[in-house]
């Protein structure tokens, strides 16, 4: 019984280095929608970052409209910045001004 918790210890321990080497990898960065390409698999920011959707997935007409701000975590492949989770970020809310009270 030991033994087969100890090789069910060395096979989880073995991937660690390339689960962490793929973690260390993924990337985040913020950014404003400049457009999303007509097939849907390429966005490009106001920087002019472009980010690429994984293989076989594409952004739904309309879902990402100019001047949306995003979230985006991706990976580096050949160049390019494949994204492995996108979501929307709240616009920072217009300054307030401080209302006046009514005078009595």
């Amino acid at each position: 019984m030991n033994k087969l918790m100890l090789a069910g210890l060395v096979a989880v321990l073995g991937f660690a280095p390339a689960f962490a080497l793929a973690q260390a990898q993924e990337k985040m960065l913020v950014g404003h929608v400049q457009s999303v390409d007509e097939t849907g698999t390429r966005i490009t920011l106001t920087d002019g970052t472009k980010l690429l959707t994984p293989l076989a997935s594409v952004i739904r007409p309309r879902a990402l409209q100019e001047g949306t701000m995003v979230v985006a975590m991706y990976l580096e492949e050949n160049g390019d910045k494949i994204v492995t989770k996108l979501s929307l970020k709240q616009s920072e809310p217009a300054p307030s001004t401080p209302s006046e009270s009514p005078k009595r």
